[in-house]
């Protein structure tokens, strides 16, 4: 792992396969980290020819807490009271350009999922330059009539965090039975307690995830902003979504022109791994239609 300076954070980062070969960057969703990407899964975009960088968002992981700042006011965050929202998916997404800055990379792909998705789609529309291919997973527009959640699915977000390595686990493994996918086959319990740990093993920061809840209900609708987008876009979504519903990833392509929409049958809110089989190659090949598009 190491780290760049970025604006008023630092960020933890870490770069997968060999400079010179085009820049993937992935971005992971709420109270994730970079240790939310299986190695296995990066390791096939590496096989694939692409160069990846994983980061910690502020406010997860190792990179910067913003321990001073307000506290969680969900209210005040359907405001857009800026007094009180320390920031933005603005500023995520700023972060995620500026760390392009730092480490000398001119374009890169960006993938995101969840609240990483809504990170990417909002660097694209501000920083239009410096992406070029955009995949959206498991996301929505921030609409406040698409991507809804169920009431059980929504009461997972409001949880109060259970402490120490084996609560963290535990509980994460039973937020995974509201929000995980519904098909047995789709169902990797040992994936599902490996990723955890991972996560809990790097750092996770329960008052950084109610500043990211702030930011993304604070940012609003960015619809129109998406119409902006001109790279080619893949939005991935599970038909079996209990946390962010299906019309999120509908409305998500829907806003911007041309974007290709893959459902996946029985998937909730994860990627396991016997969905890459389908994702990895969509991803890829979205790539390419950026490739395909230079070369008319």
């Amino acid at each position: 792992m190491e780290r760049a300076r970025v604006g008023e954070v630092e960020l933890c980062y870490e770069l997968h396969g060999r400079r010179g070969q085009p820049v993937m960057v992935l971005v992971h969703g709420l109270a994730g980290s970079l240790a939310s990407w299986d190695g296995a899964f990066v390791d096939q975009l590496v096989d694939h020819g692409f160069a990846v960088v994983v980061f910690d968002c502020r406010d997860s992981g190792q990179s910067t807490v913003l321990h001073d700042a307000s506290r969680y006011d969900l209210a005040a965050a359907a405001r857009r009271d800026r007094s009180v929202v320390t920031y933005t998916l603005d500023d995520m997404a700023d972060d995620t350009a500026g760390l392009l800055d730092a480490l000398g990379i001119g374009q890169a792909h960006l993938v995101g999922v969840s609240m990483g998705g809504m990170i990417v789609q909002t660097t694209a529309a501000r920083h239009p330059g410096r992406v070029l291919s955009l995949c959206s997973i498991m996301s929505s527009t921030g609409r406040r009539d698409v991507g809804l959640p169920s009431a059980e699915a929504a009461a997972v977000l409001t949880r109060r965090a259970a402490t120490g390595r084996q609560g963290f686990v535990d509980q994460e493994m039973e937020n995974m039975q509201i929000i995980g996918s519904v098909v047995p086959e789709l169902v990797d319990l040992e994936w599902r307690r490996a990723r955890f740990e991972r996560i809990y093993d790097h750092g996770v920061h329960p008052a950084g995830n109610g500043r990211q809840i702030m930011a993304m209900v604070a940012s609003g609708d960015r619809s129109v902003a998406l119409a902006s987008i001109s790279v080619p876009t893949l939005v991935v979504h599970g038909d079996a979504d209990p946390l962010v519903g299906v019309s999120g990833g509908r409305a998500t392509a829907a806003a911007i022109e041309g974007a290709e929409l893959l459902v996946v049958p029985g998937l909730g809110h994860e990627l396991p791994p016997a969905v890459w089989p389908v994702v990895v190659p969509a991803v890829v090949a979205n790539t390419r239609r950026q490739a395909m598009s230079e070369s008319r």
